[in-house]
C-alpha cells in the first residue's frame, strides 16, 4: 500500500494531468489505483471534476471527492460562501487510509498549493499529509518564476517535517525558452529534492490510449517510469 500526496506550487501548473500520468503509470505496472480529491472547487454538481479527468485519461481508477463547491475559490472560502461544510484534514487522512486498504496506490490531489486552506481553522493539505505520514510530490511550472515558488514550497515541507518526494514539471513547453531549459538543472538544486519527470504541454488533449502509452516516459523511475533528466534534449550551456 502506498499513499502519495500531490500538490502544486500554485494553480494552473498541470497538477491534475500530472496526477493522471502517475495513475496511468501505476496502472500499466499492474497496480490498483485510487484518486482522492478532498475538495473540488469551481465545478457544478453536473460537471466533471479533476478526479473524473484523471480517470478519463488514466483508465480504471477508483475516484472519490469529499466535497464540491461551485465557486472557483480556495476551499475554505468556497465552502463558507456556499454555506456548506468544509473539509477537515483528518477527514482527508481517514478517507485516504481507507482507500489504501483496498488499493495498491492512493493519490491525494490537493487544490492549488500546499497551504491553501480547507477550513477556517487553517487546515491544509500539509496537515493531511502529516496525519498520513505520506510523501508529497510537488508539481511545478517550467518557466521563469518557478524556482522561487518551488523553493518556498520545499522549505515549508521541511519545516513541517514532511517527506518531500520530489518535483514534477506539470507542463513542459513544446518550445522551451532559456529559463525553462536552465530550470531542469536548477529546480532540484533549489528544492533539495530530485526532479521526477516532465509532463509535456498538451498531454491532457491526447487520446486516452495515447496518454496511457506515453505516461511512463514522462516520469522518473521513482514514479515507475523511464524519464531521465540527463538525457533530455533541453540544455542551458552558454
Amino acid at each position: 500500500m502506498e499513499i502519495l500526496v500531490i500538490t502544486g506550487t500554485g494553480t494552473e501548473v498541470g497538477k491534475t494531468i500530472a496526477t493522471a500520468a502517475v495513475a496511468a503509470t501505476a496502472l500499466a505496472a499492474g497496480r490498483s489505483v485510487a484518486v482522492l480529491k478532498p475538495a473540488q472547487t469551481g465545478v457544478r454538481p453536473d460537471e466533471r471534476g479533476d478526479a473524473d479527468e484523471v480517470a478519463r485519461l488514466a483508465g480504471a481508477v477508483t475516484t472519490l471527492e469529499l466535497a464540491r463547491y461551485p465557486e472557483p475559490l480556495a476551499p475554505a472560502t468556497a465552502a463558507r460562501r456556499a454555506s456548506l461544510a468544509p473539509v477537515r484534514p483528518h477527514e482527508v487522512a481517514e478517507a485516504a487510509a481507507k482507500l489504501a486498504t483496498e488499493h495498491d496506490v492512493v493519490l491525494v490531489e490537493g487544490a492549488g498549493g500546499l497551504l491553501v486552506r480547507f477550513d477556517d481553522e487553517g487546515g491544509t493539505l500539509a496537515d493531511a499529509a502529516r496525519l498520513l505520514n505520506a510523501p508529497v510530490l510537488v508539481v511545478a511550472s517550467a518557466g521563469l518564476g518557478t524556482l522561487n515558488t518551488t523553493e518556498l514550497t520545499a522549505r515549508e515541507l521541511r519545516a513541517r517535517g514532511l517527506d518531500f518526494a520530489g518535483v514534477l514539471i506539470g507542463s513542459w513547453p513544446n518550445k522551451p525558452d532559456l529559463a525553462s531549459r536552465c530550470n531542469l538543472a536548477d529546480l532540484p538544486v533549489v528544492a533539495g529534492a530530485p526532479l521526477l519527470g516532465s509532463v509535456p504541454e498538451g498531454a491532457g488533449a491526447l487520446e486516452p490510449a495515447d496518454f496511457r502509452t506515453s505516461a511512463p516516459s514522462w516520469l522518473a523511475p521513482r514514479l515507475g517510469g523511464s524519464w531521465d533528466a540527463a538525457t533530455s534534449n533541453a540544455g542551458c550551456a552558454p
